[in-house]
């Protein structure tokens, strides 16, 4: 009996420890509701805008983290395919679903080459592949600007000057997708008490999940975890390691361009420049105030992170203003809040870590001091 009174604590203990970052946007979502003065339907109907523009983009993410290979900032690779891809479709003024269905799949084969270039560099930074998949991202943002600054109409032929700029090469600034604007969200929505319902959206993120699932109860799901938890012994195993967390990234990066392609349709345009440069930051964080680690998360850490980030992002600018009187202080806090909870949920998991480390070694000297 007091072995269990005992452990209760040590259980409470562990589960605020672990669930700090969600309990903490809670109370700060619970203290801005009442403050910014949004009616329950408007905010209703705004989670939902961005739990179905954003969740698929996050799934993506999970795979490699099944895989030990941490949080994938290189998703942003696939943002970029998916951002060419809808550069072509709406140059050849494919629109509504057709146009949106083509995007997805010519994003599909370039995802896959960038895919196969970030596993590759990451195989060889083992142990630091966070790090490493966050300057490839920079790197490869470069060569983006290349290909659509100064490459897309002169050496890859655009038809239409609507989308050219006006030298005669390069792409707009903005590229317009109102033909493709919500097509795919308005496919079978309904309205429930003022909140609409992308039902269509939504299947296909049920969908995704569902083969995340049993994804993770195949051979190759089996392996990833195997390699996640352990590498070398998932070596002396007979799986091939590096071929395993290959995949895994590639899987990833092509998840992310079909998820962009998703996001981009719900925005209705597309900044050709800048669509992709936060996308990686702000997934990442979503995922992380949901719950998840760098070696731990699920989908349902995937959801709640969605609803606890954005409901914040949508509260944070009228609280702020209402608070301060200044609406840029409210923009600022955003920012911040999306950066320092990658910083924080990072902290706090080196120091369980940490202890972890620490715990164990006490536990095999105890275990020699009794031995001896």
């Amino acid at each position: 009996m007091n072995t269990k009174k005992s452990s209760a604590p040590k259980r409470a203990l562990t589960f605020l420890s672990n669930s700090a970052v969600p309990l903490m946007f809670i109370i700060i979502i619970a203290i801005c509701i009442p403050i910014s003065g949004f009616s329950p339907t408007f905010l209703l109907n705004e989670v939902m805008t961005r739990l179905s523009r954003n969740a698929f983009l996050i799934l993506s993410l999970l795979i490699p983290i099944m895989a030990g290979m941490g949080l994938n900032f290189g998703m942003t690779l696939g943002a970029m395919a998916a951002e060419i891809a809808l550069i072509f479709v709406t140059d050849w003024q494919i629109w509504g679903i057709p146009g949106i269905v083509l995007a997805m799949i010519l994003s599909i084969p370039l995802s896959v080459i960038l895919g196969i270039l970030c596993g590759k560099i990451l195989n060889a930074a083992q142990g630091r592949e966070m790090i490493t998949s966050y300057i490839i991202s920079f790197f490869m943002n470069g060569v983006y600007q290349l290909i659509v600054l100064y490459m897309m109409g002169s050496l890859i032929p655009i038809l239409h000057g609507n989308i050219e700029l006006p030298r005669g090469y390069g792409v707009r600034s903005s590229v317009d997708l109102t033909n493709i604007r919500k097509t795919l969200d308005n496919l079978l929505a309904i309205n429930i008490a003022g909140v609409r319902i992308p039902v269509a959206t939504l299947l296909i993120i049920a969908l995704m999940c569902l083969i995340i699932v049993w994804f993770r109860r195949t051979k190759l799901g089996q392996d990833m975890r195997a390699v996640g938890q352990d590498m070398e012994v998932a070596r002396d195993a007979g799986i091939n390691v590096e071929r395993t967390r290959l995949i895994s990234i590639v899987i990833s990066t092509v998840l992310a361009g079909i998820g962009m392609v998703i996001y981009l349709q719900n925005m209705g345009d597309m900044a050709t420049y800048s669509s992709h440069s936060q996308i990686g930051m702000f997934c990442i964080a979503a995922l992380l105030v949901g719950g998840a680690s760098v070696d731990r998360a699920s989908i349902g850490n995937v959801f709640l992170g969605v609803i606890l980030f954005h409901t914040l992002f949508i509260l944070a600018p009228s609280a702020g203003a209402k608070i301060t009187g200044n609406e840029v202080v409210g923009e600022y806090f955003r920012v911040f809040v999306s950066y320092g909870v990658i910083t924080v949920a990072l902290v706090m998991y080196e120091t369980r870590k940490r202890r972890a480390k620490a715990r164990a070694a006490q536990q095999l000297r105890q275990e020699q001091e009794v031995e001896k």
